[in-house]
């Protein structure tokens, strides 16, 4: 039996873009509905648009640059933008996977899989670019000092954040905070 790739990257049960220097050449239909756009409005675009700012854009793609050159593949949870429709701008949690076709290379080609979060954990706080990056790491368990290395940043100031952090959400200590987050 012949396997339809086609088929299966457009039924995919997640969002699926492939990607050329950070820019959708392809995407399927869940990415579409995800982010609230038609494809005509992705393809050609950069991921940028998916992303609530611009500095979230850039530092991301500079994070992840080493670790895809390193091993060919990243994943992280982060907070992404819709695009389009009637949650236009609004955020959400996303298990973003991409893997580099070339990891000597690593924007120049990829594939990436994008799976909303949303419904297990939406965003209820109005965070900043830098609190959300600090949130997500600290969702994965990250010190303050591994936290800080990875944005490059000192630990210090991602105290200042996670206790910027703590205070939004009104949590008690960081395993608080991590439910807190994870509930909305």
């Amino acid at each position: 039996m012949d396997i339809d790739y086609r088929l299966a990257f457009d039924m995919a049960p997640v969002g699926l873009a492939l990607s050329r220097q950070r820019t959708m050449v392809d995407c399927n239909q869940v990415l579409c509905e995800m982010f609230g756009a038609s494809r005509d409005q992705l393809i050609g675009q950069s991921f940028r648009i998916l992303y609530p700012s611009t500095d979230e854009y850039e530092r991301t793609g500079a994070r992840i640059t080493p670790i895809l050159g390193r091993s060919g593949t990243y994943a992280d949870d982060r907070i992404m933008k819709r695009v389009d429709g009637r949650f236009k701008g609004e955020t959400f949690w996303c298990h973003v996977t991409g893997r580099a076709l070339d990891p000597k290379d690593p924007h120049a080609a990829g594939i990436w899989s994008f799976e909303d979060l949303s419904a297990r954990r939406p965003v209820r706080a109005e965070l900043t670019p830098r609190e959300r990056e600090v949130a997500a790491f600290v969702m994965d368990g990250l010190t303050s000092k591994e936290i800080g290395k990875l944005l490059g940043i000192s630990p210090r100031t991602v105290e200042i954040y996670r206790a910027r952090l703590m205070r939004k959400y009104q949590a008690h200590s960081t395993a608080d905070l991590v439910h807190r987050l994870l509930a909305g």
